[in-house]
């Protein structure tokens, strides 16, 4: 199933990166095992300067790392902000802000870190995984995803076989992983075969997951 989150077409430059209110705007669908997926199309208004900004200004790395029998390079360009280190952008020190407010309740703590992965082209990506280092493979938790820059499909499948669901994000999409999603449900961004620009995921993360 292919879910389209077409923010940018209401996106105005000339007014900004701003933050749009989440409250009522953010869409909630429960998947299995007790699991569920919040949905915020065009979150983050006016990201292109953000994104640009992030690029330039982000100390990205490449990755290397074992497979089978031979050591490959990551097919995407990282970076990580460790509990308590200034991020990268105030936008983003905003949006973790309403991030904690939103899911106080549920969460119990606030976001601790942020991981940011830079996505080139379509031959950049991430394979099947969840969030499961540390307490994600033990305990229930929350994982809020801003998607900058152009469009990547980002899939979810359940654990041991299942229906799977895609979400094509990007332009300033909010997509948050719940409850017991990072266990009993794996997420990816594919590869692309069709010319795609690049694309920045920002993940906040609570204390003691990876």
């Amino acid at each position: 199933m292919d879910i389209a989150v077409q923010a940018s077409l209401f996106d105005d430059p000339t007014e900004g990166a701003r933050l749009e209110p989440l409250g009522d705007s953010v869409r909630r669908r429960a998947l299995t095992a007790g699991a569920w997926i919040d949905v915020r199309p065009g979150w983050l208004q006016g990201s292109e300067q953000l994104f640009a900004d992030l690029v330039d200004q982000v100390p990205w790395r490449a990755e290397r790392r074992q497979m089978y029998d031979r050591v490959v390079d990551v097919p995407r360009l990282v970076s990580f902000y460790a509990e308590d280190a200034p991020l990268p952008d105030p936008l983003l020190t905003e949006a973790k802000t309403a991030l904690d407010a939103h899911y106080r309740c549920e969460l119990g703590e606030p976001f601790a870190t942020a991981g940011l992965c830079y996505y080139r082209d379509g031959t950049d990506s991430v394979a099947w995984h969840g969030d499961t280092i540390g307490r994600g493979g033990t305990e229930d938790t929350i994982v809020a995803i801003v998607s900058l820059g152009a469009a990547r499909t980002l899939a979810l499948r359940p654990r041991g076989g299942g229906a799977s669901l895609r979400y094509s994000l990007g332009h300033g999409d909010l997509l948050v992983m719940g409850g017991s999603c990072q266990r009993t449900w794996e997420h990816a961004v594919p590869k692309s075969t069709r010319p795609t620009g690049p694309r920045i995921s920002v993940q906040f993360r609570t204390r003691g997951v990876r």
